[in-house]
């Protein structure tokens, strides 16, 4: 049983086998399931990426820390509640991201830059999430049926700038527009300032500088399976 003690780093106990994320050498940024969390007491102050470019994840004024709960990390928007890196992840290109969450309630930003303006991934409304890069026009990407909850997305930008979503493994057709642009992320649940906070957990969230339908369907599973 994981000990929940003051800046006690947790390490996952579940194994996944086959593919991993660092399998991938354009893995940008990884925050992993139940791994690389630093809390104080049951809050996060620091979630730790688990790839090799450092980009962690801090939160050093403790209002803003959201809870920890059993792997998910547990975002209160009535305080706020964020977690930064001191660096942006920018990509240039061709991109994927996976992310596990439960959202409790739309509005809120799931990634974004609390140092740029324009840059984030947005739970828009209960069915859409919508994406902005380099503060230009954004673009909305609707669910084919339903409505947000607890589940997996995936979101990818190929080379021909079309920005497609996969929600729960399954690919989302009722919108897949193009959007050019360098995307900057440095911040889990707000965008600039401060704005926009998420309401909902996140279990975890992975970066990546390339799109690729092998890609795409490794994170679907992967996630499926946390």
């Amino acid at each position: 049983m994981l000990a929940l003690k003051q800046a006690l780093s947790l390490v996952s106990t579940k194994m996944l086998g086959g593919w991993k994320p660092s399998d991938e050498i354009r893995l940008t940024a990884w925050y992993k399931y139940q791994t690389g969390i630093i809390l104080n007491g049951s809050d996060v102050s620091n979630w730790v990426d688990s790839s090799s470019n450092s980009f962690d994840m801090r939160q050093v004024t403790i209002s803003k820390q959201p809870a920890y709960n059993s792997g998910d990390i547990d975002f209160d928007a009535s305080a706020t509640q964020n977690l930064g890196s001191a660096s942006d992840i920018t990509l240039s290109g061709a991109f994927t991201i996976g992310i596990k969450l439960n959202i409790a309630a739309a509005g809120g930003i799931i990634i974004g830059d609390n140092t740029e303006t324009g840059e984030f991934f947005k739970i828009f409304s209960t069915t859409v999430l919508r994406v902005k890069i380099d503060n230009a026009t954004a673009v909305d990407l609707e669910l084919d049926s339903g409505a947000w909850g607890d589940g997996y997305m995936v979101v990818t930008r190929n080379a021909s700038n079309v920005i497609t979503l996969w929600w729960n493994g399954v690919k989302q057709t009722t919108a897949t527009p193009t959007l050019l642009g360098t995307a900057n992320i440095d911040t889990i649940g707000v965008r600039k300032t401060d704005t926009n906070p998420y309401d909902g957990t996140i279990s975890e969230i992975q970066i990546y500088s390339e799109e690729s339908t092998a890609i795409t369907a490794n994170v679907n599973t992967y996630l499926s399976n946390i």
